[in-house]
């Protein structure tokens, strides 16, 4: 059946899901690719959603693949849950997977992806064939706090101050500037990235991508963004012994959103991991590294 409201606009092979869970939450995502390949699971960066999708879907398609998208409390169609961490989604996912019938998939994200898909790995290792993190988010030291770009700096300093509330009135407002003009909005948030960074931002395809999954992220409120946030700032509560899924993780060197010693020091603490380093990339970089990044992950599963 052809998708009706935001995901018709990407086409007719993206289709737009939806379950409810035992708490009443309603837990949405997108399918695109081919509609009966193979299963790959695709978790988005922050603020991202169901239909934070590549404009440019050939990669997947030549590969005949079946991109499960996924999407957090509070962000597009999915209920908001105050207070959540990263194990509420893992759940949330396998109620997808489970709802879909399928068992163990290939899992890949980008950027605030990575502690969502660690926690699947982790908690639900069964479900997980094998793991690609790109560009991921790590917690930081404070000298990796502040290399990061302004916006993301300021934030970090709100809340070891313990300005919580200064937090939500930047993330609304940021928000609103999101939805009044994406474009204009992130070029100025990553004005003090690379210039690397820079041209992608220029760059149309990218550019519709980022349009369509932005304003479907944050359409029903910040409280998604605020919470997800907050659960990046506080100590990760993720069990990394506990993960049996071979894990690559994709770093730019000159990344300023996540600095690369902070993917550095997280990789070494996983059982079986690896870390591939981009010269002279930034945090969106792999835009350019889809097939790279896909072969080399269906490669080991």
């Amino acid at each position: 059946m052809p998708s009706t409201g935001p995901a018709a606009a990407w086409g007719s092979d993206v289709t737009d899901h939806q379950i409810v869970r035992p708490d009443g939450r309603v837990v949405a995502w997108s399918e695109s690719g081919i509609p009966d390949g193979r299963p790959i699971l695709r978790v988005p960066g922050t603020p991202g959603s169901r239909l934070s999708l590549r404009a440019d879907r050939t990669p997947w398609i030549e590969r005949g693949l079946r991109v499960i998208t996924t999407e957090r409390p509070g962000f597009g169609a999915s209920s908001r849950l105050e207070g959540r961490g990263f194990v509420e989604h893992a759940d949330d996912t396998v109620a997808i997977l489970d709802a879909l019938g399928i068992g163990s998939l290939p899992v890949y994200g980008a950027s605030g992806a990575s502690p969502y898909i660690l926690a699947l790995a982790a908690r639900h290792p069964d479900r997980v064939s094998a793991v690609t993190i790109v560009v991921g988010s790590a917690p930081l030291d404070p000298d990796e706090a502040a290399q990061q770009i302004d916006l993301n700096a300021l934030e970090q300093r709100l809340f070891e101050d313990g300005d919580l509330d200064e937090i939500r009135r930047m993330t609304e407002e940021v928000r609103d500037d999101l939805l009044g003009d994406p474009l204009a909005a992130f070029r100025s948030i990553m004005a003090s990235s690379t210039a690397a960074d820079r041209a992608i931002v220029e760059e149309p395809s990218w550019q519709r991508g980022f349009v369509a999954g932005v304003t479907e992220a944050l359409r029903q409120g910040p409280g998604g963004w605020y919470d997800e946030d907050l659960a990046n700032l506080r100590p990760w509560d993720i069990d990394l012994t506990a993960i049996r899924a071979d894990v690559t993780w994709w770093h730019g060197d000159g990344d300023r959103n996540c600095p690369l010693s902070a993917a550095q020091r997280l990789v070494s603490r996983l059982p079986c991991a690896r870390l591939y380093v981009w010269g002279e990339g930034g945090h969106l970089t792999p835009y350019y590294h889809e097939p790279q990044i896909l072969d080399e992950l269906l490669g080991r599963c």
